[in-house]
């Protein structure tokens, strides 16, 4: 009896120990690269001078059509029928 409690102790703790320490240590890259990827200026916060600014006619424009888009949205598009035809012909 006391061997095969041994036996069991040693399979149940077998389960806790770790087998792919090589994954492990590479967790979370491919979120990281791609924060990266998607980041235009890593250094933002540290540097007064910003990227990628406007002139006042651009910003001003382009503020106003956004704002216009509340006002009188577009039409909405009926996507049903994308690549075929309802008939399945």
């Amino acid at each position: 009896m006391k061997n095969v409690t041994l036996v069991l102790a040693t399979i149940l703790l077998a389960g806790c120990g770790s087998i792919t320490p090589q994954y492990d240590t590479r967790f979370g890259d491919a979120v990281r690269q791609a924060r990266m990827a998607q980041t235009l200026n890593p250094n933002a916060g540290t540097t007064p001078v910003a990227v990628g600014t406007l002139d006042g006619r651009t910003a001003r424009e382009a503020s106003d059509r956004y704002q216009e888009t509340y006002k009188a949205p577009p039409p909405v598009v009926n996507v049903i029928n994308i690549g075929g035809s309802l008939r399945g012909q």
